[in-house]
C-alpha cells in the first residue's frame, strides 16, 4: 500500500469524524499496488444515510482531507450501507484494503 501511516491515520480519523465511527473506509485502485508509482487516492466509503445526505458529507470529507494531506487528487466513492452494490462497489470491496 502506497500511503504512509500518517496518511492512513488522517484518512481514517477524518472519515470517522464526518461519517461516524461505523463507516468502512477502503483504499482501492493503483495506490494498493506497491509496484506502481503515482496515482490518485481512491477511497471507497460505506456509511449509513441517504444518497443526498452522504453527498454533503463527501464534500466535507474531501475538504478535510485536502487540508490534512495537501493538494492531491482524491477520489471518493460512497456506498449507502444496505443499498445494492454497483460494479464500482464490487471492485473496491474485492480489490481494496480496509484502512
Amino acid at each position: 500500500m502506497r500511503l504512509t501511516e500518517a496518511q492512513q491515520r488522517a484518512i481514517v480519523t477524518e472519515a470517522a469524524r464526518v461519517f461516524g465511527p461505523h463507516a468502512t473506509v477502503r483504499l482501492f485502485g493503483s495506490r494498493v499496488d506497491d509496484a506502481l508509482r503515482g496515482g490518485d487516492i481512491d477511497l471507497h466509503i460505506e456509511a449509513e444515510g441517504s444518497a443526498g445526505a452522504l453527498l454533503d458529507l463527501e464534500l466535507k470529507l474531501y475538504a478535510r482531507l485536502i487540508r490534512r494531506l495537501g493538494d492531491r487528487r482524491i477520489d471518493i466513492v460512497l456506498h449507502p450501507r444496505g443499498q445494492a452494490l454497483r460494479p464500482i462497489d464490487v471492485q473496491a470491496i474485492r480489490t481494496g484494503v480496509v484502512l
